[in-house]
């Protein structure tokens, strides 16, 4: 009966990381360098790769950023989305879990965190995309499709 009891804890053990991972099937975590500090979680932002390098010139600071042909993925602390109302064009990844593809980093800061500042890229992310940012009453976020 111990055994048995063992055995099933051990196996639910075994089965528990693939569902804490969050990765669902097509996807993939972003890996960051060791060397950086992800103490706040990590998240991602993807815009379409049209953007990437206006994003890249006009941003005060970027933390890890990586790129594959489609989309430019930029790495935010975990609840990035919270109080931010990403614009459309915009993909937001929990748990910087991306579609399977080849993304590679481009871009390491030199800094010890790996983040790019949310709120000064969700307002470039809205001037690239043409959606103009605002905010409600309540003082949350939110994009507007421009007129």
């Amino acid at each position: 009966m111990l055994r048995n009891a063992l055995s099933q804890l051990l196996g639910g053990r075994r089965a528990r990381p693939e569902e804490e991972d969050g990765a669902a099937p097509g996807r993939i975590r972003l890996p960051l360098p060791p060397a950086l500090s992800a103490s706040l979680g990590c998240d991602a932002v993807g815009v379409p790769a049209r953007y990437g390098f206006r994003l890249m010139s006009h941003l005060p600071r970027a933390g890890c950023v990586f790129a594959d042909a489609d989309q430019w993925w930029w790495i935010v602390p975990s609840g990035s989305d919270l109080d931010l109302d990403w614009p459309e064009q915009a993909s937001y990844a929990t748990g910087a879990y991306v579609p399977a593809g080849r993304p590679r980093l481009i871009h390491a800061p030199d800094s010890r965190t790996p983040y790019t500042p949310p709120i000064p890229l969700f307002l470039m992310v809205c001037q690239v995309t043409g959606v103009v940012p605002s905010w409600d009453p309540s003082g949350r976020p939110r994009a507007v499709p421009a007129p």
